[in-house]
């Protein structure tokens, strides 16, 4: 049975259904997202909900659905926006950016951006199209896959870059973005040469979805300003923040407190178990958000998160245990500083446990499968140019060892990106 949560959650649970036979057992099992959707709204409702959704103080809103299925959300208006905003407003940092009134663009997925022109066409002082969210963040992207950027929508990138940080006193902006399209941006400056058109950040912070290590890299040597791992999602609001230096994670949880239960035994990945009080109107006990950590000592210490290091559903299953997205990532940035994308295609079956997360979901009902396997790896580099006989050896060897699968590689100048407009680590063939 689990502990019950603290008097102050109890109490501001009482009175929501979903919570009921919790409350009246004394026990509150992990929260699963087909649990809040189970009977939604009026598994939430209460007479102080349906007062602010009348009033307008809540509303409905969907998470974003890009690495797992859409989920129906009751919060407070800007409830994601204000809580980065506190967080940019209090990071060592960035604050300094912040406190300068510096403006924040964000470089991030088409479907963020098309989100924000769908609210702004609800507001009729609105021209059609707009990309302001609010006075102080714009949204760049217009284009589903970034590799499909043209010079033309490049140039019209930076020129919006530069309006804002010519309307700064100090040239100051705040740069918000997914690490993959800020890489494919920094490669298309580069080969066109476009550095005198790029006015620098004072600030970055990449976010939205796992940045691998070369991204980062990258980002951390072309741009002389901090670079910040953010770490959050819609229904919980930002979490953990990186020291631009140490790489360590701070904890920003106002409201909140943390669990980390194994997917597997000894396998040194936790699933990352959120209770929040941070929004009024879902409150959330004992939440499975679906991420997955791994910590300093491969303890259940959320105060030792060393990297947050993928979804619970895309772990991979090998013999040796499962494998999450961060694990394959950091073989890589060991093998070659000049890949890119890749994806990563198991074929058979390994003769490890379940299938990718299906272990960890159901709390060890495996499987057990048969047969070698194998797996390909197909990849990118920053220069488009295939890895030497020494990087490609040295690949191929480090990733037949963490999947306990014979690997194929496969050099390519592009990777298909999702309807989400992410990109997928893992690719299905089974």
């Amino acid at each position: 049975m689990s502990p019950l949560p603290s008097p102050e959650v109890v109490d501001r649970v009482r009175d929501i259904p979903l919570y009921r036979a919790s409350l009246a057992r004394g026990d509150f099992p992990i929260l699963e997202k087909t649990e809040i959707a189970r009977g939604f709204p009026d598994n939430w409702m209460t007479p102080g909900l349906a007062e602010a959704l009348a009033k307008g103080d809540a509303e409905y809103v969907l998470s974003t659905g890009t690495n797992h299925a859409r989920m129906q959300l009751i919060r407070p208006p800007y409830f994601l926006l204000r809580s980065y905003y506190r967080l940019w407003s209090e990071h060592p940092d960035l604050r300094a950016t912040w406190h300068a009134g510096a403006a924040r663009l964000s470089l991030t997925t088409v479907l963020a951006t098309e989100h924000v022109a769908r609210v702004n066409a609800r507001n009729p002082s609105a021209t059609p199209g707009e990309r302001w969210l609010d006075d102080r963040t714009l949204y760049l992207n217009r284009v589903l896959d970034p590799a499909d950027w043209d010079r033309a929508e490049v140039l019209r990138m930076l020129a919006e870059i530069r309006r804002v940080s010519a309307a700064h006193p100090d040239g100051t902006y705040h740069l918000d973005c997914s690490g993959y399209h800020l890489a494919h941006l920094v490669r298309k400056v580069d080969a066109w040469g476009l550095w005198d058109e790029f006015p620098p950040p004072a600030s970055i912070v990449h976010a939205y979805e796992y940045t691998p290590l070369n991204v980062r890299t990258l980002l951390r040597e072309r741009f002389g300003c901090p670079v910040v791992d953010l770490f959050g999602s819609t229904e919980l609001g930002y979490l953990y923040s990186s020291d631009p230096t140490t790489g360590r994670y701070r904890p920003h949880l106002d409201d909140m407190s943390v669990e980390l239960i194994p997917v597997a035994p000894g396998s040194g990945i936790h699933s990352l178990i959120v209770t929040s009080l941070r929004n009024p109107y879902m409150p959330l006990v004992r939440y499975r958000s679906g991420d997955c950590v791994r910590t300093l000592d491969g303890s259940a210490d959320p105060e030792r998160i060393s990297v947050f290091c993928g979804r619970e559903k895309e772990l991979l299953d090998t013999p040796h245990g499962p494998v999450a997205q961060a694990d394959l990532d950091a073989r890589i940035a060991v093998a070659s500083p000049r890949i890119f994308l890749h994806q990563l295609r198991p074929v058979g079956r390994s003769g490890g446990t379940a299938h990718a997360g299906e272990a960890a979901v159901a709390e060890g009902n495996g499987r057990r499968g048969s047969g070698t396997g194998h797996a390909v790896l197909s990849f990118t580099t920053f220069d488009d140019a295939p890895l030497d006989a020494g990087e490609t050896a040295r690949l191929r060897d480090l990733v037949s060892e963490l999947t306990g699968r014979a690997c194929t590689l496969a050099h390519h100048t592009r990777l298909p990106i999702g309807r989400s407009g992410k990109y997928a680590w893992l690719a299905r063939a089974d």
